[in-house]
């Protein structure tokens, strides 16, 4: 499929040495320094994820989860849970004697141990040449010396006016005379700046005690959250092998729950027993099908996922052959399914999501994330970190897999993703979006694979996804009528998008030529560059 240069859009970018990918230009210059001064994609991932913490507030910040994917020159690959527990005294009873009977994302409850700082500090040290002081120069000077608002996070910061007014703290640092910054308007974050230079100094010990671990726990009882020091202190990176299916000759890596990543894997298996190749990919038959799929997929997730230990199902028999084939066979190509397995969660989720290939071939997909745009609203004063609203995905009430329970993790939304081909390096890859992640995931795969896409052009690719409480389409508006009058005949009801939907990374990886080709989404500021 070859771009039309009449048209509005980006070229895929090509380079041979090494590689960045990410939401925010400042985020891939910082990777690239890093690359270009001897460090790692490992190294250059914590810089440019420490920029995005700076720079993109809303999505993402220090006071939230962080997962990731590490494949080696040879393609092994290891995957990082960075994922913060709820507090121990987070129990259903103890909720309930309290009076909660839901966790909304401004909740004190809603925020479990932020587990990122933890999770690169582990990163690093098994994979990394550097140190936070030798990466963190670029977003403590951002947040000390100001950075320009870019036109995406200004047009998002729009929609949060009310959430962030609703604390007198949070409106104040985080809107301008009452209203959202516009684009270019140049912010500075001087609490953080400090609490980056103190992380800097000290590790991830100087986060998870001392003045930070107070000014969290202290900003957390004080509106009557359980957090204590003892949870901040108990905070760490679980390494876990990825679970692989393999999707048309090419193996998919996803981390297991409690993630979404096998949700991902659900989709292609189901997809995989219909001829999609030979499908439209903007037609209404193959939208159809991805939706279904989707619709199926996440029932499965809502049903199972959730941290393992409390998972009722080993993640491998949902995507085992006979499992696929019984869900499979309630899709059919004549019509919509009338019911499925509800889904319960909220859709409307923030993240963001990079990748990074050096000179020796080491790739790194990763992602970090406050969950809800600006997390929980809730600014601990003095270190000036934003906490994110994990735990908003747990229920109060006991008996559900996803309920809440002192040191269970949450059902995470935020997934990276590796492939290889041959048993070879292939693409390093990730799709935000909050609840979008897992059908984003093979929708971008589906587009590259199935209908021969570069990784630019399978990003570019219109999206459409399903409303988690009505399971009605949303479709991006450069899906045509079309389609849209396809997908009504079938049975489904359509309607517009109310914001793109998802943002996405790639980067392509060819050893024998020796050649990197990435893409980066333009419906974020983002893009790629190598050298």
């Amino acid at each position: 499929m070859n771009r039309d240069f009449q048209a509005p859009g980006r070229s895929p970018v090509h380079a041979r040495e090494a590689m960045a990918s990410t939401s925010h230009p400042l985020a891939t210059s910082a990777a690239l320094e890093v690359l270009q001064g001897g460090g790692n994609a490992v190294d250059a991932a914590i810089a440019a994820v420490a920029v995005q913490c700076v720079v993109e507030p809303h999505m993402t910040g220090i006071g939230g989860d962080c997962f990731a994917i590490v494949m080696e020159p040879d393609g092994r690959l290891t995957g990082f849970n960075g994922s913060g527990a709820a507090p121990r005294a987070a129990t259903p009873q103890k909720l309930s004697e309290l009076g909660i009977s839901q966790i909304t994302d401004t909740s004190p409850h809603a925020v479990t141990v932020p587990g990122a700082i933890r999770a690169w500090e582990t990163l690093l040290k098994a994979h990394g040449t550097r140190d936070f002081k030798s990466l963190f120069g670029r977003a403590v000077r951002y947040a000390r010396e100001g950075f320009p608002v870019a036109p995406r996070v200004a047009h998002d910061w729009v929609e949060d006016i009310d959430k962030l007014a609703g604390d007198p703290l949070s409106a104040a640092r985080y809107l301008v005379d009452g209203k959202a910054p516009k684009a270019g308007t140049i912010l500075k974050y001087p609490h953080l700046a400090n609490t980056l230079e103190k992380i800097a100094e000290g590790g991830a010990d100087a986060f998870y005690g001392g003045d930070i671990a107070d000014d969290i726990v202290a900003t957390l009882r004080s509106r009557g959250g359980l957090m204590t020091h003892d949870d901040l202190a108990a905070c760490h990176t679980t390494a876990v092998s990825p679970v692989l299916r393999d999707y048309k000759g090419h193996t998919v890596a996803e981390l297991p729950p409690n993630g979404q990543g096998i949700i991902a894997l659900v989709m292609l298996g189901l997809l995989e027993r219909f001829d999609l190749e030979k499908l439209d990919p903007i037609g209404a038959e193959r939208f159809h099908l991805e939706m279904e799929a989707a619709r199926l997929a996440y029932g499965v997730r809502d049903r199972f996922v959730t941290d393992p230990g409390y998972m009722d199902v080993c993640h491998s028999h949902l995507i085992g052959e006979d499992y696929l084939d019984r869900l499979a066979k309630q899709i059919s190509t004549g019509g919509r399914m009338t019911s499925v397995p509800h889904a319960h969660l909220a859709p409307q989720t923030d993240t963001v999501y990079l990748t990074v290939v050096d000179k020796d071939g080491l790739a790194v997909s990763f992602i970090n994330s406050l969950f809800s745009s600006f997390g929980s609203g809730i600014v601990a004063p003095d270190s000036g970190v934003l906490l994110h609203c994990r735990g908003k995905s747990f229920k109060v009430e006991p008996g559900h897999a996803n309920s809440i329970d002192g040191g269970k993790r949450p059902m995470h939304t935020i997934i990276p993703a590796m492939v290889l081909k041959g048993g070879a390096p292939w693409l390093s890859f990730g799709v935000m979006g909050g609840q979008y992640q897992a059908c984003g995931h093979a929708h971008v795969l589906t587009n590259i694979i199935d209908y021969g896409m570069d990784v630019q052009a399978a990003i570019d690719f219109p999206r459409m996804f399903f409303n988690m409480d009505s399971h009605e389409l949303e479709a991006e508006k450069r899906i045509p009528s079309s389609t849209l009058d396809g997908l009504k005949a079938l049975g489904h009801s359509v309607v517009q998008a109310h914001e793109p939907i998802g943002g996405s990374q790639a980067i392509m990886i060819d050893k024998t030529r020796r050649l990197l080709t990435a893409g980066s989404d333009p419906r974020k500021d983002g893009h790629a560059a190598g050298y």
